[in-house]
């Protein structure tokens, strides 16, 4: 008898789905696809009718539709929401094609420490112009700190730069920043303690604002800057994400569970901690990553003053070559020029095959003198491998985990970047789940949707669901795949068919349509 009552339960929390629509006429309606609500709940199949951007109803539509889709085949998914982004510059490339191919509705800019100064001016640029995407942005710590201490970043703040970066901070909060970042690998944010950032933290709390990390470190000391992003939540009163969660030298491999542990342990202590990942080996950042941030600090006319003194840069040298021996690799090889612009010739290859292009050899001391060089002339991006795949599998399992590119907007044909920024979701969808099983479908999909929807307080968005925004992508699982590798990145993926943003079709049988219908999702602060 109890069995039967709760399949009588079941049966009729779902009775809404399979239920017939009473006839209308709606804008969009998307028929016979399988849908998977973002939820993590199992597929059912139904069709989903559109309607003033948003969704008017899922079950059996009986009405009529000014445009209809056949989704026979497909799965009809809410609009993936990419949580860790670089496309501060979308209103530079409206279209977002790179993000609209991978089914991405929704990017949030602003991460590792850097983003727009005035938040308002930003919004106010991307509703001008018009943009595909649905766009939100933290505020970067690391940009705050720099206009604050005008350059002098190796020490602490003084009263009045503090109370200038609290009000920067706030402001930001006030135009609608979703909250703040910090890039502690990166200038200035490396050179700030930990008590500078609660301070500035706890302006967050008010608004209900979230606080991101690049953490210090992502290898040896992984422990300790966890630590860190959990005290800082802890004291400053708010909940907390883990950015490009990873094991990053091959002398930290195989601690995921500690690291896991480490989380799972600071949740039950009644913290909000979640975390992003991009599926790849690889990270990308600026090749200036190599040189020692005491080089660095300061601007570029220091370091070229600094390297310009031989007493100064035997010392540069000598750290660089510390660094090598305790990551326990013998030269530069896993690091890749992905763009450097003021020498195109040498995007794509590796330091050492760099090196021998243009000084004539592999060696280690003409690697490093390379890449000095490189950082003279402005500096390039970069593609690091380091990263084990075993590792990359774990990370992707915890149920807290959501997918982020970690990529900016792509100039299709330009420079050599990381394959994330064109294949990132798809290769989830492709490898991960069809081909090695890592992730249920649903549990994909969850992880791309509701969870970063709910992580950043997005309303009415990440699921399918009646009265939700109408951000959707339609996609097949058999055959959806990326295509885009380190050596050849700009490929799109294939197998997505459609995507809506607020119910505007922008990809229509994979090609952008040239819509624009993306909004800016500003925070909404909590009222006192």
């Amino acid at each position: 008898m109890l069995a039967k009552l709760k399949r009588g339960l079941v049966l009729a929390a779902f009775a809404w789905v399979v239920a017939p629509v009473p006839t209308q006429t709606f804008d969009t309606i998307v028929r016979h696809g399988r849908i998977i609500d973002g939820t993590g709940n199992p597929a059912y199949f139904a069709d989903l009718a559109i309607a003033n951007g948003r969704i008017a109803a899922i079950g059996k539509i009986m009405g009529k539709a000014k445009v209809e889709i056949d989704a026979a085949g497909q799965v009809v998914a809410p609009g993936f929401i990419d949580v860790h982004t670089h496309a501060d510059d979308v209103a530079k490339f409206p279209l977002a094609e790179n993000f609209i191919q991978m089914g991405v509705t929704t990017i949030i800019a602003g991460n590792c420490g850097s983003s727009a100064k005035n938040i308002a001016e930003l919004f106010s640029e991307i509703e001008h112009v018009h943009v595909s995407p649905n766009f939100a942005t933290l505020i970067g710590q690391g940009t705050v700190r720099a206009e604050a201490m005008g350059g002098s970043f190796d020490r602490p703040p003084t009263a009045r730069e503090m109370t200038a970066m609290k009000g920067t901070v706030e402001q930001g909060m006030k135009d609608g920043a979703v909250g703040m970042s910090t890039g502690l690998i990166y200038l200035p944010g490396t050179f700030t303690k930990t008590d500078e950032i609660v301070e500035l933290t706890k302006v967050l709390a008010p608004y209900n604002g979230i606080y991101t990390s690049h953490m210090r470190d992502e290898g040896a000391k992984i422990l300790d800057s966890l630590n860190e992003v959990f005290r800082i939540a802890r004291e400053a009163g708010v909940r907390a994400e883990v950015s490009h969660i990873k094991l990053s030298s091959n002398d930290a491999w195989g601690r995921t569970a500690e690291v896991l542990a480490a989380i799972e342990h600071a949740r039950a202590e009644g913290l909000e901690i979640t975390q992003d990942e991009y599926a790849y080996t690889a990270s990308s950042t600026g090749i200036s990553q190599l040189i020692p941030d005491s080089a660095r600090e300061g601007g570029r006319q220091k370091f070229l003053a600094r390297v310009g003194n031989a007493e100064t840069k035997a010392g540069i040298v000598a750290e660089m070559r510390a660094s090598l021996e305790h990551h326990q690799r013998k030269d530069f090889a896993y690091a890749v020029i992905a763009e450097y612009k003021h020498d195109p010739a040498l995007d794509g290859m590796n330091i050492p095959a760099a090196a021998k292009a243009r000084r004539g050899s592999e060696s280690v001391a003409d690697q490093i003198e390379l890449i000095l060089d490189i950082e003279s002339h402005g500096g390039a991006q970069g593609v690091f491998h380091g990263i084990n795949e075993d590792d990359l599998q774990v990370f992707m399992r915890h149920p807290n985990t959501m997918i982020a590119c970690d990529s900016g907007v792509r100039e299709f044909g330009k420079g050599v970047p990381h394959p994330r920024g064109y294949g990132n979701n798809a290769r989830v969808l492709a490898r991960y789940v069809r081909e090695l099983g890592v992730l249920r479908l649903e549990d994909a999909i969850r992880r791309m949707t509701s969870l970063p929807a709910q992580t950043f307080h997005f309303k009415d968005r990440g699921q399918l669901r009646a009265g939700d925004w109408a951000d959707v992508v339609i996609f097949d699982p058999a055959t959806i795949q990326d295509h885009a590798t380190y050596e050849d990145p700009h490929h799109y993926p294939t197998g997505i068919q459609y995507v809506l943003v607020n119910g505007v079709v922008v990809l229509k049988d994979g090609k952008h349509t040239g819509a624009t219908p993306g909004m800016v999702l500003r925070n909404q602060p909590v009222a006192n």
